[in-house]
């Protein structure tokens, strides 16, 4: 793969130098032109969604909390 990388700047290299010495002249002769394409007809998809409902309330909870007690390194209580 890099060798291909390698031998694609070396052209890239050599076409430049040839165009700044003047050995090869790129004109162009005609110009491009897009193909003409013609659109007739056709619909759009359509979509149905049919969507959940979320119901967001409140409950007012007693919640037991375990007592906690914190005691100094001496053993006296704080």
């Amino acid at each position: 793969m890099r060798a291909i990388l390698v031998l694609l700047g070396l052209a890239a290299l050599v076409v430049i130098g040839l165009m700044a010495t003047g050995m090869l002249s790129l004109d162009q002769t005609q110009q491009a032109q897009l193909p003409s394409i013609k659109i007739e007809g056709g619909q759009a998809p359509e979509f149905k969604a049919d969507m959940g409902t979320v119901d967001v309330g409140t409950v007012n909870k007693t919640v037991e909390v375990p007592a906690v007690s914190v005691e100094k390194a001496d053993g006296a209580p704080r």
